[in-house]
């Protein structure tokens, strides 16, 4: 097990419901699923620049309407951002050039989002894409498991490309419950061999509605065994949805958090934790 210290590092005006973290190029991204835009923030200088992921981006689209970004993941200098998939509108993927963050291409996954559920027996209500991670060979979704079948799981697929995606395969994953509400994964980063990730309880058992929230737990899943390494519960109140390495040493790791707030106040709070042996 870790030890663990959790604190709010910043707060940044002007973001709201973020949902996924990126540290990269000494920027911080962030999406949110509530709105249209990129935001690149120099923690040095506490700017933030906006960059628009549609024709009129918003912030706080109504909730049957928004794209709902909530996977941010990078490879070499190619940005990915992902839609859930928990409904039918919710299928976009953008490729953004990480120096400039104008959009390089847009990819509508439905095709590939309906295989992945064939695969795992997950049907569309079931179905929650809050994570994905590029190795540059290899790719990997995590299903948050908030729908009513709970079934948090972990898709790879072999191959650089989605457009002609190789082999698949899915395993499901039991997670800790806390104050006896299901976890469910939120987000999710490799470091080393390892995929570390978020996994939230909140009690609904919806995909689309929100609900009470009873806190945040970190795990790793080892990518050899593709078995759960532990888990361990950071919070009782929060529901971090963003994860991104800040530093590494051969005894700890630090990360920053982002909390999606589930509301259309335009701020983010940006936490640390740092996981010591």
């Amino acid at each position: 097990m870790y030890r663990f210290t959790l604190e709010l590092l910043f707060q940044i005006i002007g973001i709201g419901s973020a949902s996924g973290l990126l540290l990269k190029n000494n920027q911080l991204n962030i999406i949110s699923d509530n709105g249209t835009y990129l935001y690149a923030y120099e923690m040095k200088s506490a700017h933030l620049n906006r960059y628009p992921l549609s024709v009129r981006p918003e912030e706080n689209i109504a909730k049957k309407l928004k794209p709902d970004f909530e996977a941010i993941t990078s490879y070499g200098e190619i940005i990915y951002i992902f839609s859930s998939g928990s409904t039918a509108a919710r299928n976009q993927l953008l490729k953004v050039n990480a120096e400039n963050k104008k959009i390089i291409s847009r990819m509508n996954l439905s095709a590939l989002y309906h295989k992945m559920q064939s695969i795992a027996g997950i049907n569309p209500e079931n179905f929650n894409i809050e994570g994905v991670v590029f190795t540059g060979e290899d790719w990997y979704f995590f299903n948050r498991g908030n729908g009513d079948a709970g079934k948090n799981g972990l898709f790879k697929i072999e191959g650089k490309s989605l457009d002609a995606a190789g082999k698949m395969s899915f395993k499901e994953f039991l997670l800790p419950k806390i104050k006896s509400v299901p976890t469910g994964f939120t987000d999710a980063i490799k470091v080393g061999g390892k995929l570390y990730f978020l996994a939230a309880a909140e009690d609904s058992n919806s995909t689309y509605q929100d609900g009470a929230v009873f806190g945040t737990l970190i795990g790793s899943i080892d990518l050899e065994k593709m078995e759960l390494d532990f888990s361990q519960q950071i919070s009782d109140q929060h529901k971090f949805e963003g994860l991104t390495l800040k530093t590494q040493t051969a005894v700890s790791l630090t990360f920053l958090l982002c909390e999606d707030n589930d509301s259309d106040k335009l701020k983010a709070d940006i936490y640390q934790l740092t996981l010591k042996r």
